[in-house]
């Protein structure tokens, strides 16, 4: 198995206790960094049940996520080369099916950030979120017409549309925590949401939530959610169950 579990190197300043990978049974795990600079673990799991988990404090600025209003939008020509490759179609977000559409919506935007703000705002309504509409193989395209889905699906749409308007728009994953909102008793998840090129600098963006957060703690950036796999397995195998736990500690 590969496995994308432990928090992003960029927070590694921020780490307050290791962040160990552990294994039940034991066995041994090798890590290593993704060409999207993820940290990734690999493994070889005996036959029976394995279990993974880690427990690890993170320190946190406890502010939302920045506003910047002001971030201009780079011309293509103008762009470093890194970010190239985010506007490009991707597994699940298939710029070629949603060109003519975005421009239809977003072409007389302002751009930059307004221009992105409309686009979250869109797909935030656009889309009704429930878990029993997530499938492993739903595209953007897919979340455009059927209009329900996960936080995936809202953020893959959004990146989808970015990209069409010249943007360039990664995926990212990872921690949420109802930190600053009100209590939410249902199980905790991992969370999805994106970034976007502008300005010279990343910047994030949640169409699922649609307004700044407080103590997102990112564990993989890439193309798309198929660049940021939790797990990938090669051989059969069950998922039993898994727990997210993800709190502000005093």
């Amino acid at each position: 198995m590969i496995l994308m579990l432990h928090i992003h190197p960029s927070r590694d300043a921020d780490l307050l206790s290791p962040d160990i990978l552990h294994t039940n049974p034991s066995i041994p795990v090798g890590d290593y960094v993704d060409g999207f600079g993820n940290r990734c673990s690999r493994a070889i799991l005996p036959p029976g049940q394995t279990r993974f988990s880690s427990d690890t404090l993170v320190h946190d600025s406890g502010l939302p996520d920045a506003y910047s209003p002001d971030a201009v939008q780079h011309a293509v020509p103008e762009l470093p080369p890194e970010t190239l490759v985010y506007l490009l179609g991707s597994r699940y977000c298939e710029t070629d099916r949603l060109n003519e559409i975005a421009w239809s919506l977003f072409g007389g935007t302002p751009l930059g950030w307004g221009r992105v703000a409309a686009i979250c705002t869109f797909v935030h309504r656009h889309i009704v979120f429930g878990y029993q509409h997530a499938r492993p193989t739903k595209s953007s395209w897919d979340a455009y017409g059927e209009r329900q889905g996960v936080c995936r699906d809202y953020a893959h749409l959004a990146i989808a549309f970015c990209r069409c308007m010249n943007i360039p728009a990664r995926y990212c994953a990872g921690y949420m925590g109802d930190i600053g909102i009100p209590y939410d008793p249902a199980p905790m998840d991992f969370s999805g949401w994106f970034e976007v090129y502008l300005g010279d600098r990343w910047h994030t963006f949640d169409a699922r939530h649609n307004k700044p957060r407080i103590g997102r703690i990112a564990m993989g950036r890439g193309r798309d959610a198929a660049d940021v796999a939790l797990s990938t397995s090669f051989g059969p195998n069950i998922l039993v169950s898994f727990k997210v736990i993800s709190e502000e500690v005093a």
